[in-house]
């Protein structure tokens, strides 16, 4: 018989892990958070349910891992599209397309809702964490006003309300999760305009984002 080595163990470990976490995230977007329990989660994973309390003692705990996992791939993925583009104006654009993308595919609850069902602890984890994609966002408005693209602003009210528009956006695309995909991306590319002008951005006649005089 072979031998289980200790990185078998740990593969083996994170392999259980995700196919939990996948399992979750999948029965977030399908059913929704209320009603959800461990046991199907463990169902949909194909794990026992003991395997699943090994991990996480409880919905709470799932529930935060889930979106500390989806939130640090997803700044992974949006820094690497990012550092392909050189105007602030079109890095916007990306942000705001990418965020709407992710908050309507992960089917979270927004964030007062969240607070509601996870501890004052885990809330505040999971908000050190987005965090980070508010300070991307005030990065790329900052490059914007530097570079005479965007005209001076308090940056870091303008990404508050940029994500409210982004939350309200994402609330009526999974509403509207059964309408014609060249509907749900018209109404994606009107709020990557109405985000853009809302922040004082202006285009030439060829659509291109011109600097401001």
């Amino acid at each position: 018989m072979p031998r289980i080595t200790a990185a078998s163990n740990a593969a083996q470990r994170a392999e259980t892990r995700r196919r939990v976490l996948t399992a979750f995230g999948e029965l977030l977007f399908t059913h929704g958070l209320p009603g959800l329990t461990m046991t199907d989660v463990a169902r949909h994973a194909g794990v026992g349910r003991t395997a699943v309390y090994n991990y996480y003692a409880d919905m709470e705990q799932l529930l935060i891992a889930y979106a500390l996992d989806e939130t640090e791939r997803f700044l992974g993925d949006l820094r690497e599209s990012l550092a392909a583009l050189q105007n602030p104006v079109d890095r916007l654009a990306l942000y705001v397309r990418a965020q709407v993308e992710d908050l309507s595919r992960r089917h979270l609850p927004p964030g007062p809702a969240m607070a509601a069902v996870l501890s004052p602890a885990s809330f505040a984890k999971l908000a050190d964490h987005v965090g980070e994609l508010n300070l991307l966002l005030q990065d790329i408005l900052r490059d914007g006003i530097a570079a005479g693209y965007l005209p001076p602003t308090d940056v870091g009210q303008l990404a508050r309300l940029i994500h409210g528009t982004l939350s309200s956006s994402a609330a009526r695309g999974n509403a509207a999760i059964g309408a014609e995909l060249d509907e749900l991306e018209d109404r994606l590319v009107q709020t990557v305009r109405f985000i853009q002008l809302g922040a004082g951005a202006r285009f030439d006649d060829a659509g291109r984002p011109a600097r401001l005089a």
